[in-house]
């Protein structure tokens, strides 16, 4: 079955707070879909929502067929380690591992051998130009090296979904262009779906469509074409 994100109804609310409201929204394989909007519209609960990190309040988010919010925790936990891969905004490497080890540690966690983990790992930084960082641990790294070490260590295990949280927001503007360059040309060359939540007109431009959420609701949608979805 196809990979395909399937939102029904739903909305998540804090106490008496509504955050999201009858959000109804479909995101095909391999599609890569920017949602933008102000800050506190929302977006960064709803990509929490769909990447199972947060239960909505109401309301269905299918995935492959299944029903994210049904999942218990062990379920929704696994899922995310085996199906999705994150880069956030400050990449979060683990300070005590070297890039390599960063970057290993999805497969390991899924099972994998450390030798076989270790040598994927190593091969994507080499096809990333990034040999030289292996041995480098997150302190010794730039901003940009460390995003782009958050990037490879997001695709190792070869997740359907990549879900990306403002990944651009502490780069200066060149840095920004390089890594959604190098995020982009990855996800496309593997089919992985790419969701990422960001302010930024110019990083939505790389992808094929946007999503604009206002006070919880979906104000707008369309491919970065023009057309209405």
């Amino acid at each position: 079955m196809s990979n395909q994100f399937i939102l029904r109804d739903v909305s998540k609310s804090y106490g008496a707070t509504p955050v999201l409201t009858g959000i109804n929204l479909s995101i095909s394989q391999g599609e890569t879909v920017a949602i933008m909007g102000p800050s506190g519209s929302g977006k960064s609960t709803l990509l929490h929502c769909m990447s199972g990190i947060l239960q909505p309040s109401s309301g269905a988010i299918l995935f492959g067929g299944r029903d994210i919010a049904q999942l218990d925790d062990a379920h929704r936990s696994k899922l995310r380690l085996t199906q999705f891969g994150f880069v956030f905004q400050d990449g979060q490497l683990l300070p005590e591992l070297t890039a390599v080890e960063n970057i290993a540690l999805p497969m390991i966690l899924t099972g994998s051998s450390k030798s076989r983990a270790r040598r994927a790992a190593l091969e994507l930084l080499e096809k990333l130009g990034l040999a030289q960082l292996a041995n480098r641990r997150p302190a010794k790294m730039s901003g940009g090296q460390a995003q782009r070490v958050a990037v490879a260590r997001a695709l190792v295990a070869n997740p359907a979904v990549i879900f990306a949280d403002e990944p651009t927001g502490a780069l200066d503007q060149p840095t920004g262009h390089e890594m959604m360059q190098l995020l982009t040309s990855l996800v496309a060359a593997s089919g992985t779906t790419l969701i990422m939540v960001t302010h930024d007109a110019k990083v939505a431009s790389w992808l094929n469509r946007r999503v604009e959420i206002r006070d919880g609701i979906i104000h707008d949608d369309r491919m970065m074409g023009g057309e209405l979805r």
